[in-house]
């Protein structure tokens, strides 16, 4: 098994609720999520994160708007939709207690 494809699985099964969490406050275009992403050490790239954009415009939790910048061409910034915000909260619980899950099984295993 490689080690690197299965750390690379695992922050991808994250992705969509980190992307959430970042639009949560504010509202941001792809380079500001990149950026984001990237300063946590979620190693993303931009072939990756348009389609999930879209996958989640297309499913209701993403909406987007275009802002002119002073520095090239327009910029399209995504936030959250009423339904987005209901469902981070719902993936906020389950990320708890998927963390509590986790930390039980492995300090039990790392007790015996």
């Amino acid at each position: 098994m490689n080690i690197d494809n299965t750390k690379a699985q695992m922050r991808k099964g994250v992705l969509e609720f980190c992307i959430l969490t970042i639009l949560a406050d504010k509202d941001k275009y792809t380079s500001e999520i990149l950026s984001t992403l990237k300063s946590s050490k979620m190693l993303v790239v931009e072939g990756t994160i348009y389609p999930l954009l879209t996958r989640l415009k297309n499913a209701g939790l993403l909406s987007y708007r275009w802002e002119e910048s002073t520095s090239g061409p327009p910029r399209k910034y995504y936030a959250l939709t009423e339904t987005g915000k209901l469902f981070l909260t719902e993936l906020n619980t389950t990320w708890s207690e998927l963390q509590q899950a986790v930390k039980k099984v492995t300090r039990e295993k790392t007790k015996k």
